[in-house]
């Protein structure tokens, strides 16, 4: 029962990973390079895209908006006039706790790829799905707030060892908190060595500059920043 069990896994996961290299095509056929934006819930995905959008001037973004129910955040960033299209997983995909291959893959239809230079998917507020399941993304962006406690790269190891750069954020509200910056990045290291990293607040602006020059080097880059 248990290998049954495992093979039954696998089996999704490679089913998965073959629609995910068909969404990869389309986004290289238009030129489109792809985030996969991802975090527990009430990190701040949101609030950081609001802040960072406008920066990034002379590039086309767009938004696939991915929640098991609701349009809160897409209708936040939609008032920033860029294109941004909402998945639900609640009617269709039995509203599951992240974005697969093949929910992304129903969605392209809807998105101007031709159009977007630099397409964020904001993944549904999770810390262990999003992380098994490739989208035909370029990279991947952990957001962590500093509301959750230094010890999340421990107790999920998978969402922080698939990034590419990990936000921590909300460091605005440091003054106000019992946390430990350097405990976070020592127990980040211990899970990912070396990985980027960035302290960032949407409240303040601090860090977004930062982020918003990683975000152009991505557009720019025919591969994905180390």
């Amino acid at each position: 029962m248990h290998r049954t069990r495992v093979r039954v896994v696998e089996d999704a996961l490679d089913a998965n990973n073959t629609i995910a290299q068909a969404n990869r095509a389309d986004f290289d056929r238009a030129s489109t390079r792809v985030v996969n934006f991802m975090s527990a819930p009430g990190a701040g995905k949101t609030s950081l895209l609001e802040r960072v959008l406008p920066e990034l001037a002379g590039i086309r973004v767009g938004v696939l908006e991915g929640d098991v129910q609701g349009s809160m955040d897409a209708d936040r960033l939609a008032s920033l006039h860029v294109p941004v299209t909402q998945l639900n997983t609640d009617a269709g995909f039995g509203g599951e706790c992240h974005l697969d291959a093949n929910m992304v893959r129903s969605a392209l239809p809807s998105l101007p790829l031709d159009e977007i230079d630099l397409l964020v998917i904001e993944n549904v507020g999770n810390l262990v799905c999003p992380a098994e399941f490739r989208v035909g993304e370029d990279v991947r962006v952990m957001v962590c707030s500093v509301a959750e406690g230094e010890d999340k790269p421990l107790k999920y190891p998978l969402m922080f060892r698939t990034c590419e750069l990990v936000l921590i954020s909300k460091i605005d509200l440091l003054p106000h908190l019992e946390f430990d910056v350097d405990k976070l990045l020592y127990n980040l290291d211990a899970v990912h060595p070396g990985v980027e990293r960035m302290l960032v607040s949407a409240r303040t602006g601090e860090g977004i500059g930062e982020w918003r020059d990683w975000l152009a080097a991505v557009v720019d880059r025919v591969e994905a920043p180390a």
